[in-house]
């Protein structure tokens, strides 16, 4: 027993060290630049998936292997390290910096619960439609951190009106229900959400225990039978305040993982994509934020709304006829948690001087990536004709994140002489705030996906995983995508998705070139799915986050987590199938893919 413990306590360092030497057999034996690059590729993608090393540590393990196998030279490789990618994800965290230093997300997502209404279910997609929107141009796990706050203070006050409703139902000794203070499902759809978040962030403590002791009786009060009519009614609301407080976890880090789907700032496995895709092949312009954003989006918002369907349903039911019922009279939960947005939303107060500023420069960015190069009208890009191939999206990042450290956090004011006042000069971000925002973990791991790609480009290795893959030509072509698409969505549950995407780019780009097909008929969909982790805590970092409450269990985020990767996929299906065809004339062999030395078997 004692070995076995050992083994556990030091299983990676054994894992460090075995796995280089188990594999090295293969460079050895077969003594090609082929095997020398796969060994590499398959050393790093083991400690990838099993996190052995930290993800940025065997990222660099290409820098050093490839010169030691003469793949590539120190200065090639090196090269590979910093391209496109870094300078538009230095953009994107000039402007999520500012957004998070100045509460603007706050504001945003406030302004949206308050659009939609405090009834539960519409509380719940405007929480939901807030965290997406936020992670379209946020990281999904800051879109989640941002969110949750906000739903936890509403949880605050609607939980203590929980608690003293139920006190006030204990105290009638007929067994009568005030009906000022009348219980209903919806509302405790708002409790258990603001429930969860207070645990996670720490926040009152003292509600917390309140409501942990309610959900143990409501466990206890499952238990015991032949209750009072009203004391089981009681006990039902509990147990279905216990449904709302897991749907309303799950819909945050689910929304957020949702979001990132829609815009290529939205999440590192659609920087990866692209910039892997604009250097593999680089006659092709045709991904950009505009193009991108056309065929995501509907992606995006179909899966937001069948996941709320799919949530509600499994934890609540889903009732049309409350949902929708048109009544102006609200309870008073539905009461207390729109007085809750409504303080919090006051707190803010007017819009401040670097608030409008940065929503300024967020739309400028936008507009700027919009209107580059949007295919169907001559772009901006355009006005510099004889360079227009050189500016890329990560142009207008650049432009408008460099500006966050130009423009002052505060205007001159003027004292009662109508003299101004003297103020120390402060950008609107300083330099040590970008570097806390920034993921450099992600933008070495990203370097060392782009070094492994031109490893196995310069060793022959995907010409050589092309030849071997011709035969999956013979399978029809939605078989081929639905394939990658459940294996891509498989391997994310249990690794990072950076790492995921990284490691099958090389793979289904090769597979793509020897059926025949245009690449982005595979790419695409594949790209999509690897951010469908919803199965696991350990799935990604917004999943971590909510399960870190203590009011999930594995089997809830499982069974609810399989259903949205269903949907995930067979959104992405219907999708590649239809209206990404014309968007890139998917069913034409692109004139800027090499020819391939192999046949087409697809019938395309």
């Amino acid at each position: 027993m004692k070995i076995l413990s050992y083994l556990l306590v030091y299983r990676r360092l054994l894992l460090i060290v075995l796995t280089p030497l188990l594999l090295l057999p293969l460079p050895l034996i077969i003594k090609t630049k082929e095997a020398e690059c796969a060994y590499t590729l398959f050393v790093v993608a083991i400690f990838w998936l099993t996190e052995a090393l930290p993800l940025a540590v065997s990222a660099l393990l290409p820098a050093f292997m490839f010169p030691l196998f003469g793949i590539m030279g120190s200065k090639e490789v090196a090269s590979s390290y910093f391209k496109d990618f870094h300078l538009l994800l230095i953009g994107v965290i000039c402007l999520a910096t500012s957004i998070e230093k100045w509460n603007l997300h706050k504001r945003v997502a406030l302004r949206m619960v308050m659009l939609v209404g405090v009834k539960p279910a519409w509380l719940m997609l405007g929480f939901m439609v807030s965290c997406a929107f936020l992670s379209m141009w946020l990281s999904n796990t800051s879109a989640a951190a941002m969110v949750m706050p906000i739903v936890e203070a509403v949880a605050q006050q609607i939980i203590r009106a929980e608690v003293e409703a139920d006190a006030l139902e204990m105290s009638c000794s007929n067994g009568s229900v005030n009906p000022a203070l009348e219980l209903d499902e919806h509302i405790g759809e708002c409790e258990n959400t603001e429930w969860k978040e207070k645990q996670v962030n720490g926040y009152n403590n003292s509600v917390a225990s309140t409501v942990c002791t309610v959900e143990n009786e409501n466990e206890k009060g499952n238990e015991q039978q032949n209750l009072p009519p009203a004391e089981a009614e009681r006990k039902g609301r509990k147990d279905k305040y216990n449904g709302i407080l897991k749907v309303m976890c799950l819909c945050i880090a689910y929304s957020a993982t949702i979001g990132g789907l829609t815009t290529i700032a939205g999440t590192s496995t659609n920087l990866i994509f692209t910039e892997h895709f604009n250097s593999r092949y680089p006659d092709c312009q045709c991904i950009n934020f505009g193009s991108w954003f056309i065929l995501a989006f509907p992606i995006g918002v179909i899966i937001l709304l069948l996941s709320w369907v799919w949530l509600q349903w499994l934890f609540l039911g889903f009732d049309f006829k409350n949902m929708f019922k048109c009544s102006k009279k609200k309870t008073a939960r539905e009461e207390a948690s729109s007085r809750v947005i409504q303080e919090e939303y006051k707190k803010l107060g007017p819009m401040s001087y670097p608030e409008t500023v940065t929503l300024v420069l967020f739309i400028l960015m936008t507009i700027l990536w919009f209107t580059r190069d949007p295919g169907f009208i001559p772009g901006w890009s355009s006005l510099f004709p004889e360079y227009k191939s050189y500016i890329m999206d990560s142009t207008a990042a650049l432009v408008i994140g460099v500006l966050f450290f130009i423009i002052p956090a505060k205007t001159l004011s003027r004292t009662s002489n109508g003299e101004n006042t003297v103020f120390g000069y402060t950008p609107l971000i300083t330099w040590k705030e970008f570097q806390s925002c920034m993921p450099w973990e992600i933008a070495i791991l990203v370097g060392g996906g782009f070094a492994l790609a031109d490893g196995c480009e310069v060793s022959k290795l995907s010409e050589w995983v092309a030849s071997k893959l011709t035969p999956i030509g013979s399978l029809p072509l939605w078989l081929v995508i639905l394939i990658s698409c459940l294996i891509v969505t498989s391997v994310t549950e249990v690794a990072s998705n950076a790492a995921t995407i990284t490691i099958f780019l090389p793979i289904l780009s090769p597979l793509a070139e020897a059926i025949h097909v245009n690449p982005l008929f595979i790419l695409i969909p594949a790209t999509l799915c690897t951010s469908f982790a919803f199965l696991l805590p350990v799935s990604n970092p917004s999943n971590a986050i909510v399960f870190s409450y203590g009011h999930l269990t594995v089997m809830d985020m499982v069974k609810a987590g399989l259903g949205i990767n269903i949907i995930g996929v067979a959104v992405v299906m219907l999708a590649i199938m239809t209206w990404i065809v014309p968007i890139f004339d998917l069913y034409t062999y692109p004139s800027w893919l090499p020819n391939s030395p192999f046949t087409n078997d697809t019938g395309l």
